[in-house]
């Protein structure tokens, strides 16, 4: 069973997604948050394995939240707009994607599932953009370390994440199959302790490795 925490300031907002995830046989919605500090710590007292965050709430937003959340939960952001400026800040403090408020009923319940499988919630495109339009204009970044624990190849499979690419499409570019790239995607996380591909993305642009704008 997944367990959801919901974050939202608007009780209307919470309600429709309570009453969807619970619909499902394998969901259920732990807690209800109104703004961040209440998420933080009600994720401290219920462990849930999902939390559904609006990055935009009065008093203690969801950014500055998803810095403060402890171990254990994977953290969905929610945004009216798909290129929010605050987006790429809360990838780079621990969030494993994002998701509109408007998108599909069955896209949402989807992205639960994959988020609380351990996958980043990243679509390519949306990457491409998000990272384009807002890497350049992040805080000056430190240089993640460990990148010299790297293979050659590691570091080549790290900067086209860094771009978006999925597994098949890092495949035919290096001309390996997709299983070696997922190995060589998942030895990279590895190494560099990264909690799933949306960090690698992070890593990539925060290391130097890729630059906003190259693909």
């Amino acid at each position: 069973m997944i367990k959801v925490l919901l974050a939202d300031d608007q009780a209307l907002v919470r309600a429709g997604f309570k009453a969807l995830l619970n619909a499902q046989p394998d969901m259920t919605v732990v807690a209800e948050a109104s703004d961040g500090a209440e998420a933080v710590r009600l994720a401290k007292e219920h462990g849930p394995d999902v939390v559904l965050m609006d990055i935009r709430m009065p008093g203690t937003d969801g950014l500055t939240a998803t810095r403060q959340m402890p171990e254990g939960p994977r953290i969905i952001i929610l945004t009216t707009f798909e290129l929010d400026e605050y987006v790429f800040e809360a990838l780079r403090s621990g969030a494993s994607g994002f998701l509109v408020k408007d998108t599909e009923p069955a896209e949402l319940i989807q992205a639960v599932r994959v988020v609380a499988a351990g996958e980043a919630l990243l679509s390519p495109s949306v990457t491409r953009r998000l990272i384009a339009e807002y890497a350049s204009r992040a805080k000056e970044p430190v240089a993640a370390g460990g990148l010299d624990q790297l293979t050659e190849r590691e570091r080549e499979v790290l900067a086209l994440v860094g771009t978006g690419m999925t597994n098949d499409e890092i495949a035919a570019k290096l001309f390996m199959s997709p299983a070696t790239a997922k190995t060589h995607v998942s030895r990279t996380m590895m190494k560099l302790h990264a909690r799933d591909r949306a960090q690698l993305v992070v890593i990539a642009y925060e290391s130097g490795l890729v630059k906003p704008g190259w693909a």
